[in-house]
């Protein structure tokens, strides 16, 4: 998904869409609802529109929509999410979901002997889920990790 595709989505997906979202943003309605629009060339968001917007709906596509654009995933560290046994399990069954959404894409994407772009941007969709779960999990296992008793900082956290 490109950036401007993913905040309009963000925009109007919000509760009670770009009407309720405007204010909270400091603008008027249909300032943006004109820089939420893909199509126009004038009036586009700004980086602290994107960030602002992020923020106040918690809707992360134009992040995600970012990193993908350059080759990486973005994934929430959070401190406070427990670190249990249940959790890394929970995980690594979405990891294995992931990539079977790949292997799905894939076969779809050869099932008529042609490989067209749009198939091509699925499988990387899917390719970027499976990266984000795979990071989401590597995240959590750190979180669990006991610290060393050689290192001096013992910090145990290893990234």
């Amino acid at each position: 998904m490109n950036v401007l595709d993913a905040f309009h989505q963000t925009v109007h997906g919000a509760p009670g869409g770009c009407e309720a979202l405007a204010p909270r943003m400091g603008m008027s309605a249909a300032v943006l609802r004109n820089k939420a629009n893909p199509n126009h060339s004038h009036n586009v968001p700004s980086l602290i529109d994107a960030d602002t917007a992020m923020g106040l709906t918690a809707n992360f596509a134009v992040l995600h929509a970012l990193c993908a654009n350059h080759g990486h995933v973005a994934i929430r560290i959070d401190d406070n999410v427990g670190a249990s046994d249940l959790a890394i399990l929970e995980l690594v069954t979405h990891v294995w979901k992931s990539n079977g959404d790949v292997g799905a894409e894939v076969n779809a994407a050869l099932a008529d002997g042609r490989i067209e772009r749009h198939e091509v941007d699925r499988v990387r969709a899917a390719v970027y889920r499976v990266e984000n779960a795979m990071h989401q999990m590597l995240e959590r296992l750190n979180s669990m990790c006991e610290p060393d008793p050689r290192e001096s900082k013992g910090t145990g956290n290893v990234r």
